[in-house]
């Protein structure tokens, strides 16, 4: 059974789905995109479908509280919830800022601490964090600050939840994307490597391989998926 946060729309949606193929019950997880995801959950066949703000403790709880009342286990969650706010920093509202923050590193905590428990009573339990391709250099950075250092925030939670939870079977690795097909303000594809922009597939492909039972030694791992981007 998976978990995918963020799942009504985007890489979030794909993941979904991909999981579902896999043969994995998916439950899913929506903030506002309320019509996709009902749709996608038809589709999927999903098992839950959960509405909320995951920067709110009361969020995570109750998702944890139905997981224990109906399934009592889950193999895997993506923590793959996050807003991105394209302004320069002078130009961020406390709001934006607020939501940079709690949307990635506050979410992640909450709903991975939360759920837990249901993790580790799976035979291979597995927490998979989305990232961003700079996430591990710390630097000025031109948009979205709020945002990146949430981010950063994930990748510290990754190494410090793959500490923490290894004596349990459980490992905790994080994916990192550069610029992805449904990016906001793509730069040109010239300056990528690769030449191409990043599609949901390259994603999965690396997630599929983190899920492997035989992936099991693989933990507290950034794996950045960026074609040659950002590697500076």
């Amino acid at each position: 059974m998976a978990f995918i946060t963020g799942s009504g729309h985007g890489l979030g949606a794909f993941l979904a789905e991909s999981f579902s193929k896999k043969g994995y019950q998916v439950m899913l997880h929506y903030r506002t995109r309320q019509s996709e995801a009902l749709k996608l959950a038809r589709r999927l066949k999903a098992v839950a479908v959960f509405q909320g703000d995951l920067a709110v403790p009361s969020t995570s709880l109750a998702i944890a509280k139905e997981i224990k009342k109906r399934f009592g286990v889950l193999d895997c969650l993506v923590n793959n919830a996050g807003v991105y706010c394209g302004k320069e920093l002078i130009d961020l509202s406390t709001q934006e800022w607020f939501e940079g923050l709690n949307s990635t590193a506050s979410a992640t905590f909450l709903t991975t601490q939360a759920l837990l428990p249901f993790i580790r009573n799976s035979d291979q339990g597995r927490v998979i964090n989305i990232g961003d391709s700079s996430c591990d250099r710390i630097g000025a950075r031109d948009l979205a600050m709020s945002y990146h250092i949430g981010k950063t925030g994930v990748l510290m939670l990754t190494k410090s939840f793959a500490q923490s939870e290894a004596s349990f079977g459980t490992t905790v690795n994080m994916v990192s994307p550069g610029w992805l097909e449904n990016s906001v303000g793509k730069l040109s594809k010239k300056k990528i490597p690769a030449g191409r922009y990043g599609t949901f597939e390259d994603i999965w492909n690396v997630i599929e391989f983190l899920v492997k039972p035989e992936s099991n030694y693989v933990n507290g791992s950034n794996i950045v998926v960026s074609g040659g981007w950002n590697l500076r």
